[in-house]
């Protein structure tokens, strides 16, 4: 179950089961004053700083990158008054697999977004095993597939190339830790400096993994 803007919604994935956001979600008691927002967008999510970006390259004729829609079917919608309709009950269509996706200078970019709140490392149980197998099918024909994490508690964010993530993943399989530690972030991965336009420009980290594997 989701609380939205005052909206609860039940949604489950096609095959029945009930869906368990990641981070536990609950109705706010009582509203909350927003935060003030700096020069440094500190407050805003990842989602929102990568939206941003991807206006920007889209205005500047950079690349065309969108978020993916989620397909959802609504089955159970109550009415509790005229000019207001709640919905109750939905389901995934589909599983979700990435966030992100689409062009730019000829590459095919796919990937994911994901915020942790440790100051250590980056929990696995973020991503999904449907979410690796389509980042591997997107690599296996010859396109990108990444993820961005950011550590909201030290304000920095990362490109992680997918072989990063899937070796991390693979050891998980074998038994090993369920986390990447933040210096394989420091090691393995692409920082970004987050900026003012675009704020968080990760096809510049692109462009040193292209030039990497060349």
């Amino acid at each position: 179950m989701i609380f939205q803007k005052g909206v609860l919604f039940v949604i489950h994935y096609p095959n029945g089961k009930l869906y368990q956001p990641s981070e536990p979600l609950s109705k706010p008691a009582k509203p909350v004053k927003k935060k003030e927002l700096s020069f440094s967008n500190r407050g805003k999510t990842l989602e929102d700083e990568i939206n941003e970006t991807n206006t920007y390259y889209l205005n500047q004729q950079i690349a065309i990158i969108h978020k993916k829609p989620v397909p959802v079917q609504i089955v159970k919608v109550e009415y509790p008054s005229r000019s207001a309709a709640v919905i109750r009950e939905a389901y995934f269509r589909t599983p979700s697999t990435t966030d992100y996706n689409g062009v730019w200078n000829g590459y095919y970019i796919d990937f994911e977004a994901k915020e942790t709140e440790s100051k250590t490392s980056f929990p696995l149980k973020n991503v999904h095993q449907h979410q690796v197998l389509h980042m591997k099918d997107v690599t296996n024909q010859k396109g990108i597939a990444f993820t961005i994490v950011k550590f909201s508690t030290l304000d920095r964010y990362f490109v992680v190339p997918f072989s990063v993530l899937h070796d991390a993943w693979r050891q998980m399989e074998k038994g090993g830790r369920k986390s990447i530690p933040l210096s394989i972030f420091e090691t393995q991965t692409i920082e970004i400096r987050p900026g003012y336009n675009p704020r968080i420009d990760y096809l510049s980290a692109i462009k040193k993994l292209i030039t990497n594997e060349e």
